[in-house]
Protein backbone atom coordinates (compact mmCIF):
# COMPACT_ATOMS: atom_id res chain seq x y z
CA UNK A 1 0.00 0.00 0.00
CA UNK A 2 1.29 3.69 -0.68
CA UNK A 3 1.55 5.47 2.12
CA UNK A 4 3.06 8.53 0.91
CA UNK A 5 1.96 12.41 1.34
CA UNK A 6 0.59 13.88 -1.08
CA UNK A 7 1.12 17.87 -0.98
CA UNK A 8 -1.40 20.39 -2.06
CA UNK A 9 -1.82 23.52 -3.36
CA UNK A 10 -3.13 24.77 0.51
CA UNK A 11 -3.59 28.56 -0.53
CA UNK A 12 -6.17 28.01 -3.17
CA UNK A 13 -7.42 25.02 -1.56
CA UNK A 14 -8.62 27.64 1.24
CA UNK A 15 -9.92 30.88 -1.11
CA UNK A 16 -11.88 28.14 -2.85
CA UNK A 17 -13.74 26.71 0.04
CA UNK A 18 -14.03 30.86 1.14
CA UNK A 19 -16.08 31.22 -2.12
CA UNK A 20 -19.39 31.36 -3.34
CA UNK A 21 -18.68 27.90 -5.73
CA UNK A 22 -21.27 24.44 -4.48
CA UNK A 23 -19.22 21.40 -4.02
CA UNK A 24 -20.57 19.07 -6.51
CA UNK A 25 -22.45 15.61 -6.18
CA UNK A 26 -20.82 13.14 -3.57
CA UNK A 27 -18.15 10.50 -5.00
CA UNK A 28 -17.46 7.18 -3.11
CA UNK A 29 -15.19 7.70 0.37
CA UNK A 30 -13.30 4.96 0.35
CA UNK A 31 -12.66 2.46 3.68
CA UNK A 32 -13.63 4.56 6.84
CA UNK A 33 -10.27 2.96 8.49
CA UNK A 34 -6.52 3.27 6.24
CA UNK A 35 -5.38 0.05 5.37
CA UNK A 36 -2.44 -0.38 7.46
CA UNK A 37 -0.03 -3.24 6.70
CA UNK A 38 0.63 -6.36 8.73
CA UNK A 39 -1.91 -8.16 10.97
CA UNK A 40 -4.17 -6.29 13.64
CA UNK A 41 -2.81 -6.48 17.53
CA UNK A 42 -4.52 -5.66 20.46
CA UNK A 43 -3.18 -3.56 22.75
CA UNK A 44 -2.32 -4.94 25.62
CA UNK A 45 -2.91 -4.07 29.53
CA UNK A 46 -0.20 -1.79 30.98
CA UNK A 47 1.62 -2.86 33.76
CA UNK A 48 2.90 -0.96 37.09
CA UNK A 49 4.45 2.58 35.86
CA UNK A 50 3.65 1.83 31.75
CA UNK A 51 1.51 4.05 29.73
CA UNK A 52 -1.96 3.24 29.54
CA UNK A 53 -2.41 2.98 25.47
CA UNK A 54 -5.66 0.70 25.34
CA UNK A 55 -7.52 3.61 27.47
CA UNK A 56 -5.90 6.73 26.14
CA UNK A 57 -6.83 6.09 22.74
CA UNK A 58 -10.31 4.31 24.10
CA UNK A 59 -10.99 7.95 25.51
CA UNK A 60 -10.03 9.84 22.56
CA UNK A 61 -10.22 8.03 19.02
CA UNK A 62 -12.22 4.67 19.45
CA UNK A 63 -15.00 4.57 17.81
CA UNK A 64 -18.09 3.34 20.34
CA UNK A 65 -19.85 1.15 16.94
CA UNK A 66 -18.93 -0.45 13.77
CA UNK A 67 -20.31 2.21 11.40
CA UNK A 68 -17.33 4.15 12.83
CA UNK A 69 -19.27 7.47 12.80
CA UNK A 70 -19.47 7.45 16.80
CA UNK A 71 -16.63 8.66 17.57
CA UNK A 72 -14.79 11.11 20.30
CA UNK A 73 -13.78 13.71 18.19
CA UNK A 74 -16.56 15.38 15.80
CA UNK A 75 -15.88 15.18 12.52
CA UNK A 76 -17.83 17.59 9.73
CA UNK A 77 -19.93 14.87 8.05
CA UNK A 78 -18.96 12.54 10.71
CA UNK A 79 -16.39 11.60 7.76
CA UNK A 80 -13.46 11.16 10.25
CA UNK A 81 -10.61 11.63 7.68
CA UNK A 82 -7.86 11.62 10.70
CA UNK A 83 -5.34 8.76 10.77
CA UNK A 84 -3.73 8.33 13.63
CA UNK A 85 -0.02 6.52 14.24
CA UNK A 86 1.99 6.05 16.95
CA UNK A 87 5.74 5.71 17.62
CA UNK A 88 6.51 3.78 20.68
CA UNK A 89 9.40 3.82 22.92
CA UNK A 90 10.11 2.21 25.99
CA UNK A 91 8.00 1.95 29.20
CA UNK A 92 4.43 1.73 27.53
CA UNK A 93 2.06 -1.32 27.06
CA UNK A 94 2.67 -1.84 23.72
CA UNK A 95 6.79 -2.72 22.79
CA UNK A 96 8.93 -0.38 21.25
CA UNK A 97 7.75 0.50 17.35
CA UNK A 98 5.62 2.42 15.19
CA UNK A 99 2.19 1.36 14.87
CA UNK A 100 -0.84 2.24 12.50
CA UNK A 101 -4.16 2.70 14.76
CA UNK A 102 -7.73 1.55 13.61
CA UNK A 103 -10.21 3.18 15.59
CA UNK A 104 -13.27 1.22 14.05
CA UNK A 105 -11.59 -2.32 15.57
CA UNK A 106 -9.53 -0.98 18.38
CA UNK A 107 -6.35 -2.78 17.04
CA UNK A 108 -2.62 -1.58 16.27
CA UNK A 109 -0.87 -2.81 12.90
CA UNK A 110 3.13 -2.90 13.52
CA UNK A 111 4.51 -0.86 10.96
CA UNK A 112 8.22 -1.02 11.34
CA UNK A 113 10.98 -0.22 14.12
CA UNK A 114 10.37 3.01 16.40
CA UNK A 115 13.02 5.37 15.09
CA UNK A 116 16.64 6.34 16.38
CA UNK A 117 16.38 8.52 19.52
CA UNK A 118 12.46 7.71 20.30
CA UNK A 119 12.24 8.86 23.56
CA UNK A 120 10.56 7.20 26.55
CA UNK A 121 6.44 7.33 26.32
CA UNK A 122 4.92 7.49 22.96
CA UNK A 123 4.23 9.99 20.57
CA UNK A 124 0.47 9.84 18.09
CA UNK A 125 1.00 11.42 14.67
CA UNK A 126 -2.01 12.93 13.01
CA UNK A 127 -2.49 13.24 9.37
CA UNK A 128 -5.73 12.72 7.08
CA UNK A 129 -7.09 10.50 4.23
CA UNK A 130 -9.03 13.37 2.07
CA UNK A 131 -11.12 10.98 -0.03
CA UNK A 132 -13.05 10.95 3.01
CA UNK A 133 -14.08 14.61 3.25
CA UNK A 134 -13.71 15.58 -0.12
CA UNK A 135 -16.35 12.74 -1.33
CA UNK A 136 -19.06 15.25 0.03
CA UNK A 137 -17.41 18.47 0.90
CA UNK A 138 -15.64 18.50 -2.43
CA UNK A 139 -13.17 21.84 -2.73
CA UNK A 140 -14.50 22.51 1.10
CA UNK A 141 -12.66 19.94 2.37
CA UNK A 142 -9.37 20.88 3.47
CA UNK A 143 -10.16 23.70 6.34
CA UNK A 144 -12.06 21.27 7.37
CA UNK A 145 -9.58 18.32 7.59
CA UNK A 146 -7.25 21.15 9.57
CA UNK A 147 -10.35 21.43 12.09
CA UNK A 148 -10.67 17.65 12.27
CA UNK A 149 -7.39 17.25 13.51
CA UNK A 150 -7.26 20.28 15.87
CA UNK A 151 -10.29 18.22 17.62
CA UNK A 152 -9.03 15.06 17.71
CA UNK A 153 -5.59 16.44 19.07
CA UNK A 154 -7.81 18.09 22.04
CA UNK A 155 -9.64 14.85 22.16
CA UNK A 156 -6.13 12.82 22.95
CA UNK A 157 -5.13 15.79 25.60
CA UNK A 158 -8.54 15.31 27.90
CA UNK A 159 -7.81 11.50 27.89
CA UNK A 160 -4.43 12.60 29.15
CA UNK A 161 -5.91 14.69 31.92
CA UNK A 162 -8.75 12.38 32.83
CA UNK A 163 -5.69 9.22 33.14
CA UNK A 164 -3.28 11.56 34.99
CA UNK A 165 -0.70 11.95 32.49
CA UNK A 166 1.72 14.93 32.51
CA UNK A 167 -0.54 17.43 30.33
CA UNK A 168 0.98 16.64 26.51
CA UNK A 169 2.23 19.82 24.87
CA UNK A 170 0.25 19.84 21.22
CA UNK A 171 3.10 20.19 18.23
CA UNK A 172 -0.03 22.33 15.81
CA UNK A 173 2.57 25.29 14.62
CA UNK A 174 1.30 24.33 11.16
CA UNK A 175 5.30 24.10 9.94
CA UNK A 176 5.05 20.12 8.57
CA UNK A 177 2.57 19.28 6.29
CA UNK A 178 2.47 15.53 7.17
CA UNK A 179 2.73 14.61 9.87
CA UNK A 180 -0.12 17.80 10.39
CA UNK A 181 -0.05 17.22 14.28
CA UNK A 182 1.59 15.44 17.30
CA UNK A 183 1.31 15.00 20.92
CA UNK A 184 3.98 13.39 22.85
CA UNK A 185 2.69 11.38 26.15
CA UNK A 186 5.22 10.72 28.78
CA UNK A 187 5.97 8.59 31.27
CA UNK A 188 3.68 8.11 34.97
CA UNK A 189 6.47 7.98 36.78
CA UNK A 190 8.20 11.00 34.22
CA UNK A 191 5.34 13.03 35.36
CA UNK A 192 5.61 12.67 38.78
CA UNK A 193 2.05 11.08 38.51
CA UNK A 194 0.70 7.63 38.56
CA UNK A 195 -2.13 6.80 35.66
CA UNK A 196 -4.81 7.89 37.86
CA UNK A 197 -7.59 10.76 37.56
CA UNK A 198 -5.67 13.72 38.89
CA UNK A 199 -7.49 15.94 41.43
CA UNK A 200 -9.28 18.88 39.56
CA UNK A 201 -7.66 22.65 39.69
CA UNK A 202 -9.54 24.56 39.40
CA UNK A 203 -13.10 22.58 40.10
CA UNK A 204 -14.81 20.57 37.44
CA UNK A 205 -11.12 21.07 35.63
CA UNK A 206 -10.72 17.36 34.60
CA UNK A 207 -13.79 15.37 33.34
CA UNK A 208 -14.54 12.04 33.95
CA UNK A 209 -13.99 8.99 31.55
CA UNK A 210 -17.64 8.38 30.64
CA UNK A 211 -17.31 12.39 29.91
CA UNK A 212 -15.25 11.82 26.89
CA UNK A 213 -17.12 9.00 26.06
CA UNK A 214 -20.13 9.91 25.87
CA UNK A 215 -19.71 13.78 24.24
CA UNK A 216 -21.67 14.48 20.85
CA UNK A 217 -22.49 17.28 19.11
CA UNK A 218 -26.31 18.37 19.75
CA UNK A 219 -27.86 18.13 16.39
CA UNK A 220 -30.08 21.50 15.51
CA UNK A 221 -31.62 23.23 16.71
CA UNK A 222 -30.03 25.17 19.89
CA UNK A 223 -32.23 27.74 21.04
CA UNK A 224 -32.04 29.76 24.47
CA UNK A 225 -29.18 31.85 25.28
CA UNK A 226 -26.51 30.89 27.70
CA UNK A 227 -26.15 32.46 30.74
CA UNK A 228 -23.85 35.57 30.69
CA UNK A 229 -21.50 33.76 32.80
CA UNK A 230 -21.97 30.28 31.64
CA UNK A 231 -21.27 32.36 27.99
CA UNK A 232 -17.73 33.87 29.57
CA UNK A 233 -16.66 30.56 30.82
CA UNK A 234 -16.87 28.76 27.21
CA UNK A 235 -15.63 31.52 25.81
CA UNK A 236 -12.81 32.12 27.79
CA UNK A 237 -11.86 28.25 27.22
CA UNK A 238 -11.75 28.67 23.96
CA UNK A 239 -9.70 31.76 23.74
CA UNK A 240 -6.77 30.14 26.47
CA UNK A 241 -7.05 27.13 23.73
CA UNK A 242 -6.19 28.95 20.86
CA UNK A 243 -2.74 30.34 22.65
CA UNK A 244 -3.38 33.75 20.90
CA UNK A 245 -3.83 32.91 17.34
CA UNK A 246 -7.25 34.01 16.83
CA UNK A 247 -9.59 36.13 17.88
CA UNK A 248 -13.02 34.79 19.57
CA UNK A 249 -16.19 36.49 20.50
CA UNK A 250 -20.04 35.36 20.29
CA UNK A 251 -23.19 36.21 18.63
CA UNK A 252 -26.25 36.55 21.13
CA UNK A 253 -29.73 36.65 21.00
CA UNK A 254 -32.20 37.39 23.59
CA UNK A 255 -32.85 40.00 25.19
CA UNK A 256 -30.29 42.21 23.14
CA UNK A 257 -28.69 40.56 19.90
CA UNK A 258 -25.13 41.74 19.90
CA UNK A 259 -21.91 40.27 19.64
CA UNK A 260 -19.34 40.31 22.80
CA UNK A 261 -15.98 39.13 23.45
CA UNK A 262 -13.91 38.48 26.79
CA UNK A 263 -12.22 41.80 28.01
CA UNK A 264 -9.04 42.09 30.01
CA UNK A 265 -10.86 41.67 33.10
CA UNK A 266 -12.62 38.33 32.46
CA UNK A 267 -15.55 40.05 31.62
CA UNK A 268 -18.03 40.41 28.53
CA UNK A 269 -17.89 43.64 26.78
CA UNK A 270 -19.71 44.30 23.77
CA UNK A 271 -18.18 44.03 20.31
CA UNK A 272 -20.99 45.36 18.19
CA UNK A 273 -24.41 45.77 18.46
CA UNK A 274 -27.15 44.08 16.60
CA UNK A 275 -28.57 40.61 15.17
CA UNK A 276 -26.14 38.76 13.55
CA UNK A 277 -27.05 35.58 13.18
CA UNK A 278 -29.11 35.32 10.02
CA UNK A 279 -25.79 36.30 8.46
CA UNK A 280 -24.07 33.42 9.88
CA UNK A 281 -26.49 30.98 8.97
CA UNK A 282 -25.78 32.20 5.30
CA UNK A 283 -22.13 32.29 5.79
CA UNK A 284 -22.41 28.95 7.52
CA UNK A 285 -22.83 26.60 4.21
CA UNK A 286 -26.91 27.89 4.70
CA UNK A 287 -27.47 26.44 7.84
CA UNK A 288 -30.40 28.24 9.03
CA UNK A 289 -30.96 27.02 11.97
CA UNK A 290 -28.01 29.44 12.94
CA UNK A 291 -30.42 32.05 12.91
CA UNK A 292 -32.16 30.61 15.71
CA UNK A 293 -29.28 29.36 18.19
CA UNK A 294 -28.99 31.00 21.39
CA UNK A 295 -25.39 31.92 20.71
CA UNK A 296 -22.53 30.95 18.48
CA UNK A 297 -18.96 31.29 19.51
CA UNK A 298 -16.58 32.11 16.61
CA UNK A 299 -12.67 31.64 15.81
CA UNK A 300 -11.49 34.17 13.13
CA UNK A 301 -8.71 35.55 11.59
CA UNK A 302 -6.59 33.45 9.35
CA UNK A 303 -6.03 36.33 6.13
CA UNK A 304 -6.64 35.87 2.49
CA UNK A 305 -2.49 36.58 2.38
CA UNK A 306 -1.62 33.93 4.98
CA UNK A 307 0.67 31.17 3.72
CA UNK A 308 0.33 27.45 4.18
CA UNK A 309 1.86 27.30 7.67
CA UNK A 310 -0.33 30.47 9.10
CA UNK A 311 -3.50 28.23 7.28
CA UNK A 312 -2.25 25.17 9.06
CA UNK A 313 -1.69 26.76 12.75
CA UNK A 314 -5.18 28.90 12.52
CA UNK A 315 -7.35 26.27 11.38
CA UNK A 316 -5.72 23.16 13.95
CA UNK A 317 -5.80 25.45 16.90
CA UNK A 318 -9.24 26.65 16.17
CA UNK A 319 -9.76 23.02 16.06
CA UNK A 320 -8.84 22.36 19.45
CA UNK A 321 -10.17 25.12 21.02
CA UNK A 322 -13.90 24.67 19.86
CA UNK A 323 -12.99 21.03 21.35
CA UNK A 324 -12.51 22.10 24.32
CA UNK A 325 -14.85 24.65 24.67
CA UNK A 326 -17.56 22.30 23.67
CA UNK A 327 -16.52 20.02 26.22
CA UNK A 328 -17.01 23.10 28.95
CA UNK A 329 -20.29 23.94 27.55
CA UNK A 330 -21.35 20.49 27.62
CA UNK A 331 -20.45 20.38 31.51
CA UNK A 332 -21.75 23.57 31.74
CA UNK A 333 -24.92 21.77 30.76
CA UNK A 334 -25.40 23.19 27.21
CA UNK A 335 -25.91 21.74 23.97
CA UNK A 336 -23.34 22.40 21.89
CA UNK A 337 -22.18 21.98 17.69
CA UNK A 338 -19.29 22.86 16.27
CA UNK A 339 -19.90 24.27 13.01
CA UNK A 340 -16.74 24.63 10.56
CA UNK A 341 -17.96 25.60 7.16
CA UNK A 342 -17.72 29.24 6.33
CA UNK A 343 -17.69 30.77 2.90
CA UNK A 344 -17.62 34.65 2.12
CA UNK A 345 -17.49 34.50 5.73
CA UNK A 346 -15.27 38.18 5.87
CA UNK A 347 -15.97 39.04 9.64
CA UNK A 348 -13.60 41.63 9.51
CA UNK A 349 -14.61 43.70 6.75
CA UNK A 350 -18.85 43.52 8.14
CA UNK A 351 -17.52 45.37 11.45
CA UNK A 352 -16.13 47.98 9.49
CA UNK A 353 -12.42 46.78 9.28
CA UNK A 354 -10.30 46.15 6.51
CA UNK A 355 -11.40 43.29 3.77
CA UNK A 356 -9.59 39.84 3.72
CA UNK A 357 -8.42 40.22 7.24
CA UNK A 358 -10.63 38.78 9.29
CA UNK A 359 -12.25 35.71 8.33
CA UNK A 360 -14.23 33.09 10.23
CA UNK A 361 -12.17 30.22 10.40
CA UNK A 362 -14.83 27.98 12.93
CA UNK A 363 -17.48 28.63 15.38
CA UNK A 364 -19.75 26.44 18.20
CA UNK A 365 -23.30 27.25 18.53
CA UNK A 366 -24.84 27.23 21.96
CA UNK A 367 -27.97 26.73 23.19
CA UNK A 368 -29.87 25.85 26.64
CA UNK A 369 -32.48 23.98 25.55
CA UNK A 370 -31.76 20.28 23.72
CA UNK A 371 -33.84 19.27 21.21
CA UNK A 372 -35.02 16.07 22.74
CA UNK A 373 -36.61 18.27 25.80
CA UNK A 374 -38.00 20.16 23.04
CA UNK A 375 -39.67 16.96 21.78
CA UNK A 376 -40.96 15.78 24.91
CA UNK A 377 -41.99 19.51 26.26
Amino acid sequence: MDLTYEPVDLVTALARARSHERPGPDTPAGPAVRAWPAPPCALPQAGPGQLDLDRLLRLSLAASNGSGRLRPAPSAGARHPVDAELIVGTGCSLPPGRYGYDPLRHRVHRLGREPDGTQPGATVELSVTPRRTVSHYGHRAWPLMLLDIGHVTAALWLAARVLGIAEPVPSLDGRAEHPLAALHFALPQESGRVSQPQPASPPMDVPAPRELLGRRSAPPPLTGTPSRDVLRAVLATAVQASAGELAWCAAVGEPQPELVESAPDGTLRRLAAGEARPTLAVWAAGQAWLAEAGAVLLAYGCPSDAGPPLIRRAHLRAGFAVHLAQMAAIRHGLAARPVGSWQQADLGAALGGPAGRDWIVHGLALGTTHPDEEKTS
